[in-house]
């Protein structure tokens, strides 16, 4: 018997982005059986953009956070098979469908996609958009080295989200700690190179420095007063500063990109945010103030950077 598919999409003043999300999942191979958005602070709610999606359903979640916008589009759903993609995400057309075939492999319960980066002009790649065609979205090594994957490509089993527990807030990365807590579990997390979606690349430089102050300031709420982990913080810093070297031949062989060009862009990029990462390592390890760093989803002034990921 098919499985009834149901899509989760937090949302945060982007509608523009959400009707381009939205249509992509209507023009899609596999239809979804219903589709959640869940507002979470949105000056004004989308409601005429859900409104041209008969399968679509628009909720509002006040508390901050994707995850907690995630959990209340869930308690919305009925489907056996739960699917997470965010608003400025564009789902290819075969994403629902190879989540579904996947589904029907024996011990298949939670499944993580490939994310492409959507060029505005595909024939002039950005700095950014060549830099994070490369680095970004690696779904594939985050499942295998660091057991977890992005919520903005996410499927998974209504029964495994009830053993695992509800994504959490703003405090932690809330796909790592999701994704970290299944597999605490035993939960095999699967990558799926065909359940692929788009997502566009930054536009500044400074929401990738947000993205980074972020994560950076997560990463070392484990180090304070642990002597151990600052000496290896101080070592991680020194090599972050020099790991562009190292990542020369990945540049010239990745299949994400194409072209002099676009790898020599991607090189730079990498250059910059990675002396930009160890200078703020450094200054976390001289007595910088982490909260500083960290963003706020439903803030203005953090909306870019802290994307649903």
């Amino acid at each position: 018997m098919r499985p009834r598919i149901s899509v989760v999409i937090p949302h945060l003043n982007q509608p523009a982005m959400l009707d381009r999300c939205l249509a992509s999942i209507a023009a899609g191979s596999r239809a979804p059986d219903e589709v959640v958005v869940a507002d979470n602070g949105s000056q004004e709610m989308p409601e005429t953009i859900c409104a041209r999606y008969p399968f679509v359903r628009l909720i509002r979640e006040t508390t901050p956070g994707p995850g907690p916008a995630r959990n209340a589009g869930i308690a919305r759903t009925t489907g056996e098979v739960l699917a997470f993609i965010d608003a400025d995400c564009v789902a290819d057309p075969g994403w629902l469908a190879a989540a579904e075939a996947e589904m029907a492999r024996p011990g298949a319960t939670v499944l993580g996609g490939d994310v492409r980066i959507l060029y505005v002009d595909p024939a002039r790649l950005t700095m950014l958009e060549a830099y994070e065609s490369i680095y970004a979205y690696r779904m594939d090594r985050y499942i295998a080295r660091k057991n977890f994957t992005g919520t903005g490509n996410l499927v998974m089993t209504r029964a495994v989200f009830d053993d695992v527990g509800p994504f959490a807030g703003l405090s932690v990365a809330e796909d790592t700690d999701w994704g970290q807590r299944a597999t605490a579990k035993g939960y095999r997390i699967r990558f799926v190179a065909g359940m692929r979606v788009y997502h566009p690349a930054r536009e500044r430089f400074a929401e990738l420095r947000s993205k980074w102050d972020r994560h950076t300031a997560h990463f070392f709420d484990g180090v304070r007063g642990n002597f151990r982990r600052t000496v290896l913080w101080a070592l991680k810093c020194g090599a972050m500063a020099a790991s562009p070297l190292a990542e020369l031949p990945q540049i010239v062989t990745s299949d994400r990109v194409s072209g002099i060009r676009n790898r020599l862009l991607a090189l730079a990029g990498l250059i910059r945010i990675r002396l930009y990462r160890a200078r703020i390592m450094a200054w976390l390890l001289f007595g910088g103030d982490p909260d500083r760093l960290s963003g706020r989803w439903n803030r203005p002034s953090a909306a870019a950077a802290a994307k649903p990921d």
